[in-house]
């Protein structure tokens, strides 16, 4: 197998769902999201452990000219990173209730311009949820290696034209 990214059925109106070979290619991916998001946007990062949510993170932070080592915010839940405009990486896995989410102050973060990018993003949806991009990353199944399927899926339409527009683009991706 290659490693660029593939697209995995023809694109749909606001969903792309594409076959992504190896961490690199997760990574590049992200660094192509990265460069089609606004300020004040959000994405939510959704799949298992290890399935590539920090990567792709990792590659949308880079795009956005930050130099700092991204990690999970797992146990500290909030990392922010000096890029243009600021990336606010949340993880939350550990957090219980909506509550904990708010107290984030991630609401802050959207109205001065940041980025906010959410692992286990399906906890923070019902906040941040209603125009955000959705990123789901899961195992393929019967794909070997660090292979990844990687959902875009746009539910409120504000990214329809960038994702139709980054169809085109995903081919050259890793290469």
């Amino acid at each position: 197998m290659n490693d660029t990214l593939q697209l995995e059925s023809s694109v749909e109106v606001g969903r792309l769902v594409l076959l992504s070979p190896s961490a690199a290619s997760t990574r590049a991916l992200g660094a192509l999201v990265g460069r089609l998001l606004e300020p004040g946007e959000v994405v939510l990062l959704s799949g298992g452990l290890g399935a590539g949510k920090t990567t792709f993170t990792k590659g949308l932070v880079a795009a956005l000219g930050s130099s700092e080592e991204v990690t999970s915010p797992t146990f500290t839940l909030l990392r922010t990173y000096a890029s243009t405009p600021v990336v606010a990486h949340v993880d939350c896995w550990r957090l219980e209730d909506l509550n904990e989410v708010v107290d984030l102050a991630l609401e802050e973060v959207l109205d001065e311009g940041g980025i906010v990018v959410v692992e286990w993003g399906e906890a923070a949806a019902p906040l941040l949820g209603a125009e955000a991009l959705v990123v789901t990353i899961s195992d393929p199944g019967e794909l070997c290696g660090s292979a990844r399927r990687v959902e875009l899926c746009d539910p409120s339409g504000r990214f329809r034209e960038r994702l139709a527009a980054l169809a085109p683009r995903l081919a050259r991706v890793g290469r």
